[in-house]
């Protein structure tokens, strides 16, 4: 194998993807959060917990010696791609983001863009029951306060809700639309609140809405770090084993 070191934060499907490309290619861990609590299995090693910020991180880059940084996370998970950005500039070891596609309207949707969860909770005043939420447990104290709404939730753990009498579904993705139409029907979804994730893993519940005419509150993605960035599976593992930075050029900012 490869002495190449690389250090992928994960916890998405793209992460995962990655990590088995470059398995026995070089020596790969992958970082999880640890939110999740039983995680699909991985290639390579893994590592499940915070760094302690982005000075732990960078101290845990120099310890292990890392060669690569993927940073592979959620497009919502904006604090660790900081301390991400951070800790590579602190060390020097070349970092690269993945930037998952975003969605695209297309004719049919009813999407409505808001900044935040409290800004779709504030949404939802004027829209249809049942209300279809998946967000991450974080987002869902901003819909608590909001009386005489039916939830149903989407979640990969079972767990404490802070949404009384919200109907919980266990499910890991990805979905596709045949599941998803059965879901909206089983459910009687009127509306669906999603953030604005991207990517082929759950897109299948914006066309199910679309083919439904159900509204779609839409919390917009936070802007990415500068730095270099790709938008496939294939364009980071190119660069891990390359190294060069040039080859990602073209999503940098």
């Amino acid at each position: 194998m490869s002495s190449l070191r690389v250090l992928i934060l994960g916890g998405t499907g793209e992460g995962a993807a990655i990590a088995r490309a470059l398995e026995g290619k070089a020596s790969v861990v992958s970082s999880l959060a640890g939110r999740t609590r039983r995680p699909a299995a991985l290639a390579g090693a893994v590592r499940t917990g915070g760094f302690g910020g982005a000075g732990g991180l960078a101290r845990y880059l120099r310890e292990q010696r890392i060669d690569r940084l993927i940073d592979a996370t959620h497009p919502f998970a904006a604090h660790i791609s900081a301390n991400a950005r951070d800790a590579a500039e602190r060390t020097g070891v070349p970092r690269l983001a993945v930037e998952r596609p975003m969605w695209r309207r297309q004719p049919g949707d009813r999407w409505i863009c808001v900044s935040d969860a409290a800004a779709a909770a504030r949404a939802l005043a004027d829209l249809p029951d049942a209300v279809f939420l998946t967000l991450g447990p974080g987002d869902l104290d901003a819909f608590a306060g909001l009386s005489g709404r039916h939830f149903v939730l989407r979640r990969i753990d079972p767990g404490f809700s802070p949404l009384e009498g919200a109907e919980v579904v266990l499910a890991r993705g990805p979905f596709d639309l045949a599941g998803e139409r059965r879901l909206f029907t089983d459910y009687g979804v009127g509306t669906l609140v999603t953030r604005a994730s991207g990517g082929a893993a759950t897109e299948a519940k914006i066309a199910a809405a679309r083919e439904r005419g159900v509204p779609v509150v839409m919390i917009r993605r936070p802007p990415p770090e500068p730095g270099p960035r790709v938008s496939s599976v294939e364009e980071a593992v190119a660069w891990a084993l390359s190294g060069a930075l040039s080859s990602a050029g073209s999503g940098s900012s």
